[in-house]
């Protein structure tokens, strides 16, 4: 056994192969130096795909990679063998490896067959790079969906506590409006006989008389009549406002119908009268409606409502705006550009037409500051880069845009500076079939 293993490292039968080369000196050091420079450059693949594996724990097919890395160790050992046998005839050795060497390669031959078509199944990067932008369009579709979700189940909410609010005042605001007619008629017949009174007994008795003028019955007769007309007026009001809740929250029309479009802008101008009104130095803003002759339109009564809320709502911000001044930035004004033009008469302007048979257009527009391109471009997204931090529109134009889609009907926007802004709503008169 030790004999043969002294044969089989150091064989003395053989002579080394620097003999076939003639030892001379530029072909053996040729010979070296590129089976060295091989066995090293053979050696280091291996470390390089040991760290590549390490580092990658979810790569597939990685034991592939560790048989080709001794596959490529093997190889690289038979070149530090050629270099050996040049002064050492172990060829019982170096054919050892070789053969070590075949086994390995073939093995990992034969286990790249079952691989070869889970491989060629991969995605190619092309393939990968339109997969991540599907994911990317899903993702902010999804975004969407998530805010619109959001944004409705916060009108759905707002809803119902305007459809209590406007419950709960219902009633007695019908009881008092309805009492006022009966108390203005008392109250007319009890002033009436005071008259009578007065005409038929003139001098009354001195206790009747200083208690009139104690009480000053001429000033209550003058008061009273007005002061009944004022609450008949503020309670019929409340009557009005309780209506435009009740049509603005919509609790039972959560489904497609038929509506009047013009009653839900009222009613939502009704509920906005606040904004409206006139306010320290901040004049009030004026409405000019122009109604076209306009058909029921079949649409989701509550969606639709929102939509009026949320454009109403940015036209009157941006209007109140440009009461405290529109920076100026537009060539071949005679305003240097740090000088502001201030708006002296806020307008809304709300028209409605019929263009054909299944077409509407609803136009709202204010005489504000108006829009830059960019700005104007990007209305209808979640975040406008707005001038200032009221004309930020937030989700609510967005959400807009996708009601107005969901309707197959059209949402834009016009503007140029100092040109105001109009929004355009166009929507069928009859939905298509869900």
């Amino acid at each position: 056994m030790f004999e043969y293993l002294q044969n089989f490292l150091t064989d003395s039968s053989f002579i080394p192969h620097g003999h076939c080369y003639l030892w001379k000196p530029s072909l053996v050091w040729l010979n070296i130096i590129s089976d060295s420079l091989i066995a090293v450059v053979y050696y280091s693949i291996p470390v390089i795909l040991v760290y590549f594996v390490h580092k990658r724990e979810d790569l597939p097919f990685k034991w592939i990679l560790l048989l080709f890395g001794a596959f490529i160790v093997s190889c690289g050992t038979t070149h530090i063998m050629d270099v050996w046998t040049l002064w050492h005839p172990t060829y019982w050795l170096s054919s050892f490896i070789k053969a070590i060497t075949a086994i390995v390669s073939l093995y990992t031959a034969i286990a790249l067959l079952p691989i070869i078509p889970q491989a060629l199944a991969l995605p190619s990067p092309a393939q990968l790079e339109a997969a991540n932008c599907q994911l990317k369009l899903a993702l902010e579709e999804l975004a969407n969906m998530q805010s619109q979700l959001i944004q409705t189940e916060k009108m759905s909410s707002l809803g119902q506590l305007v459809a209590g609010i406007a419950h709960e005042i219902n009633n007695p605001i019908n009881f008092i409006y309805g009492n006022t007619t009966l108390v203005d008629e008392y109250t007319q017949n009890l002033l009436n006989l005071i008259a009578l009174y007065q005409e038929y007994y003139p001098h009354p008795a001195p206790k009747i008389h200083s208690g009139t003028e104690e009480i000053d019955i001429t000033l209550i007769k003058e008061d009273l009549p007005e002061i009944l007309s004022s609450i008949k007026m503020g309670a019929d009001r409340i009557r009005k406002l309780v209506l435009a809740l009740r049509n603005f929250s919509r609790l039972d029309e959560s489904d497609r119908k038929e509506v009047d479009i013009h009653e839900g802008i009222d009613s939502i101008l009704l509920i906005l009268q606040n904004s409206l009104k006139y306010k320290g130095n901040m004049p009030a803003i004026q409405v000019i409606k122009k109604y076209g002759d306009l058909p029921k339109i079949e649409c989701y009564p509550r969606q639709i409502n929102q939509v009026f809320i949320n454009i109403l709502t940015y036209t009157i911000n941006d209007l109140k705006d440009s009461l405290t001044g529109c920076p100026i930035a537009v060539i071949g004004t005679n305003i240097t550009d740090n000088q502001q033009l201030v708006n002296r008469n806020p307008l809304v302007n709300i028209s409605t037409e019929a263009v054909d048979s299944n077409q509407v257009i609803i136009r709202i527009s204010n005489n504000g500051c108006g829009l830059t391109e960019d700005v104007r471009e990007k209305i209808f997204e979640p975040i406008v880069p707005s001038k200032s931090v009221s004309l930020n529109t937030g989700m609510g134009m967005q959400i807009s845009s996708q009601i107005i889609n969901n309707h197959g009907g059209l949402l834009k926007c016009i503007s140029a500076p100092l040109q105001g802004t109009e929004i355009v709503i166009q929507l069928p008169i009859h939905l298509k079939p869900s």
